[in-house]
């Protein structure tokens, strides 16, 4: 017996706006002996619910909150836990005493446990933009949004335990202009291609706001010397995923210090005299609060690459020993897909594949893993994910 409900339910949930949903696509199955088909309806969403919430980083201890019980062919009973957001019931199949059911759900990954602690993720940094170019006047620092950005890249390699970090900061992007006229989609693709080009799992951006001067000297009473002005520097910071080109996290950052440079002399963003100033000094703790803050945001996400080949039973993905990998390592796979909502409006998401992959040959950037049992993949393909999590 076949039955088709499609019914999608929204709960009401308060997550700050810069929290991205993201829909993921499984099957479940339980047994109808012993029990009554909603019982075991019920028990197979829980477990296609449990594989979502795996992958996607959210808590498994959930599952139990978010469904209750109360399914039956035409409704479900849905209670908020904190990290679903709504759930449709794409398809129903009998086949003697076993159920199978597949669902359709927007999980926020909110709630975290940190076992992808132990691998590096991959952050491109791009070149940062001036807002105000005519405040970099003054010192002619007009490459302090290059200079800021090499030095953040230099930091997080040092400093950072789950960030492995590279740097475009020869050209801009367009990033800005995009973001200035809130083309979100247009920005999606602009980081999915970056993430292409330079194999990186998340991608930065950045807008040096304010580099004014402030009016009161801070020597005034010096009356024969040359006043030193405090001189400001605010910078937003955007954390986008290179996987979909949602933005994750984002934040802005602001502090004053003296520019003990004088009026007239070109001060070079690069150099250590500018570094060592007290002006310096302050724009390096910022970046030291930038790199706490992309730390506990990058660290709990779910380690995921790209699949770059696949042969048989075999997938060579774009994440190696120089993201902490080790030979042995599983990862699931998930295949990108895309479906229209019954209101029209056009999704992606992921379909949590029934693979799952040992990995067996490591390089620096790349990993050959193989199905443990020798079956052949299906719908998997380059492109597709490949993602760890531990039960």
């Amino acid at each position: 017996m076949r039955i088709l409900t499609k019914l999608l339910l929204f709960i009401c949930l308060f997550f700050s706006l810069t929290v991205q949903a993201q829909w993921y696509e499984t099957q479940g199955h339980a047994s109808t002996k012993g029990s009554s088909v909603e019982i075991a309806r019920s028990k197979a969403v829980e477990n296609a619910l449990k594989k979502a919430l795996l992958v996607s980083g959210a808590t498994v201890s959930s599952v139990q909150q978010v469904v209750n019980g109360l399914l039956t062919q035409d409704q479900i009973s849905i209670r908020a836990s904190g990290s679903v957001n709504s759930i449709e019931l794409v398809d129903e199949v009998h086949s003697g005493s076993l159920i199978t059911v597949t669902i359709r759900a927007d999980i926020f990954p909110q709630e975290k446990k940190c076992f992808a602690v132990n691998f590096k993720k991959s952050l491109l940094i791009t070149r940062s933009h001036l807002v105000h170019r005519e405040q970099a006047n003054i010192g002619e620092i007009y490459d302090i949004d290059k200079s800021v950005m090499a030095k953040l890249g230099e930091q997080l390699n040092l400093q950072s335990t789950f960030t492995k970090t590279s740097t475009i900061i020869n050209n801009k992007t367009d990033f800005a202009r995009l973001n200035n006229s809130l083309a979100s989609d247009k920005i999606s693709i602009l980081t999915q291609s970056l993430s292409d080009t330079t194999n990186s799992q998340y991608v930065m951006f950045s807008e040096i706001t304010n580099l004014s001067f402030d009016q009161q000297s801070t020597n005034g009473w010096m009356f024969w010397q040359q006043g030193i002005y405090p001189r400001d520097f605010g910078i937003n910071i955007y954390l986008y995923s290179g996987l979909n080109g949602q933005l994750l996290w984002q934040n802005s950052y602001n502090d004053t210090a003296p520019w003990t440079f004088l009026k007239r002399v070109n001060v070079d963003p690069s150099g250590n005299a500018f570094w060592q100033s007290e002006y310096g000094v302050m724009v390096s703790g910022i970046l030291g609060k930038v790199i706490k803050d992309i730390d506990e945001n990058i660290m709990c996400e779910p380690s995921k690459g790209k699949i770059l080949k696949v042969a048989g039973n075999e997938v060579i993905i774009d994440l190696g020993r120089d993201n902490g990998l080790k030979i042995g390592d599983e990862f699931s796979l998930l295949h990108l897909t895309h479906f229209t909502a019954n209101t029209g409006k056009a999704y992606t998401g992921f379909s949590v594949s029934p693979y799952k992959v040992k990995v067996i040959k490591l390089s620096g950037d790349t990993a050959t893993a193989i199905t443990p049992d020798g079956q052949l993949f299906g719908n998997i393909q380059v492109e597709d994910i490949a993602i760890r999590y531990e039960n």
